[in-house]
């Protein structure tokens, strides 16, 4: 399946910015030493770390608490940690158009924005890795308890069409993913050419029965077939390309593997009860969002740190 990263739980959690950014911020006092104040699993966190996101926390309104701010970044040290463990993090360019995204939403530049949060003493460097950590652990989550996770039973689906008086119709698309190969040692050199490839071929895709064939005409061009996915079910970076596909294919889209777009191969309205049970879990997923009560990202935070070495100064 192609990956989660999670721009929905990025934009809940970035939410609380968007008004401190249009207001003076307060600046914080810059550091001249920076101590440790923690050690995970061997890697440092410092009084400066902190200082950023007590920083941080200011622009968002929150008390600036050094033990708070200390707290995060002990939690996000072993999501990032596990993160490069099973090797599911986004890509520097993932997170840089999200951070230009954010500033445009605030009606700035990236580099505005930037000036910003170094005025603030979050600086931008801080604020890229916390979007990394935010993007990136949803697709641990989807990974461990997505698709893998227990279904519900008969009882609580019958329960939750009962409460939502009429079964829920969501849709059904049938999807394959072309992705023109960029390897990493030829990124900078390659990839503009790749994105020019990727753009024409849209236009010539013959249809999802002949991609293959069509592939094969190409260099470094493979197909996969993620089947059939349903709305709920869809990442959230290519639910917008998927819903406003044109011709058959999405728009394209910069990846750690290359450059990619969709074939929207088939789409149809389901409402049995697979989809019921999709749409109910993305409601559900959505409360837990919104009240940062996650209970899986809880569970497997707790798994992390009963087995994490984590000293605190």
């Amino acid at each position: 399946m192609f990956e989660v990263t999670g721009t929905r739980r990025l934009a809940i959690a970035a939410a609380a910015l968007a008004a401190s950014f249009v207001v003076s911020p307060i600046a914080a006092t810059a550091q001249t030493t920076s101590d440790v104040v923690a050690v995970v699993n061997r890697t440092p966190i410092t009084s400066a770390d902190v200082a950023h996101r007590m920083a941080f926390l200011r622009l968002q309104r929150q008390k600036p608490d050094a033990k708070v701010a200390r707290d995060q970044l002990v939690d996000e040290m072993l999501k990032r940690q596990e993160i490069a463990r099973v090797k599911m993090s986004v890509s520097t360019d993932d997170v840089d158009a999200s951070f230009a995204r954010f500033a445009a939403s605030n009606k700035m530049t990236p580099a505005q924005m930037t000036q910003i949060l170094d005025k603030a003493g979050v600086t931008a460097e801080h604020f890229k890795a916390f979007i990394a950590v935010q993007m990136s652990w949803p697709r641990l989550l989807n990974a461990r308890y997505g698709s893998g996770g227990s279904r519900m039973s008969d009882q609580e689906l019958v329960t939750r069409m009962m409460e939502n008086k009429q079964k829920p119709v969501t849709t059904e698309y049938m999807l394959k993913q072309i992705i023109f190969v960029v390897p990493a040692a030829k990124r900078n050199a390659i990839l503009n050419k790749r994105k020019a490839e990727a753009e024409a071929s849209r236009a010539r895709f013959p249809g999802c029965d002949q991609a293959k064939d069509f592939a094969a005409t190409m260099l470094d061009v493979s197909v996969r077939d993620l089947g059939r996915v349903m709305t709920p079910n869809l990442p959230d970076d290519w639910k917008p390309l998927i819903e406003n596909a044109k011709n058959g294919t999405t728009a394209t889209k910069v990846t750690d593997r290359g450059v990619e777009f969709l074939a929207v191969c088939n789409q149809r309205q389901v409402s049995d009860d697979l989809a019921a049970e999709a749409v109910f879990r993305e409601e559900d997923l959505t409360k837990a969002e919104k009240s940062g009560a996650d209970p899986n990202s809880k569970k497997y935070l707790d798994d992390l740190r009963s087995k994490a070495q984590i000293d605190l100064k």
